[in-house]
């Protein structure tokens, strides 16, 4: 099976989670995420930047957990085809405008660096990769981050995207955990906060 079809199998079952049990499944994830920055970070943890993402179609909402943060939140901006995202403040009250592939951004574009990167998709494994939608921001932006010092990912994601493995090429990011209204799955082999 090739990714689009992957893909496609992925974004099926994904979404029938999310119709099924979507916004207590969020609320599990989140609360699982912020327990474990909680206990990562203890009191630097207001001093964190968090990067969520605003949550479309069927993806799992991040929204409870950035809500909750005590420090900075920021959310991803595709800034052009090939290159790694950018990330703006976000506030609850944040101004926001739709943005590439229709997801909203703020509209005052306040640039930080996020430490701790939520991050969409369709299917993980056990290895810690994700299958996403194809266009390779993520895996670009993590190996920058990684490449400036130390950045924790965590896949969000519904328990029904699991599967055995997901097709990988040589440029693919793993994720250190990976959250599920299950609560985490830490990928062996990554160190993480």
């Amino acid at each position: 099976m090739d990714k689009s079809a992957h893909r496609d199998a992925a974004a099926k079952r994904r979404a029938v989670a999310h119709t099924g049990n979507g916004a207590d499944a969020a609320q599990h994830a989140c609360r699982a995420v912020a327990h474990h920055l909680e206990g990562a970070f203890g009191s630097k943890l207001s001093r964190v930047v968090l990067a969520g993402y605003m949550p479309m179609r069927s993806e799992i909402s991040p929204l409870p957990l950035m809500m909750a943060h005590p420090g900075p939140v920021c959310v991803p901006v595709i800034v052009a085809r090939d290159t790694p995202l950018e990330f703006h403040r976000w506030t609850t009250d944040a101004a926001m405008q739709p943005g590439r592939f229709g997801a909203e951004i703020p509209l005052l574009a306040e640039k930080i660096v996020p430490q701790v990167l939520i991050v969409p998709l369709l299917a993980f494994d056990q290895r810690g990769y994700r299958l996403g939608y194809g266009g390779g921001f993520y895996d670009r932006t993590l190996a920058q981050l990684r490449a400036r010092g130390e950045v924790l990912a965590i896949g969000l994601a519904y328990g029904a995207q699991a599967q055995p493995a997901v097709p990988i090429e040589p440029t693919d990011e793993p994720l250190d955990l990976i959250a599920t209204e299950a609560g985490l799955l830490h990928v062996q082999g990554r160190g993480v906060a």
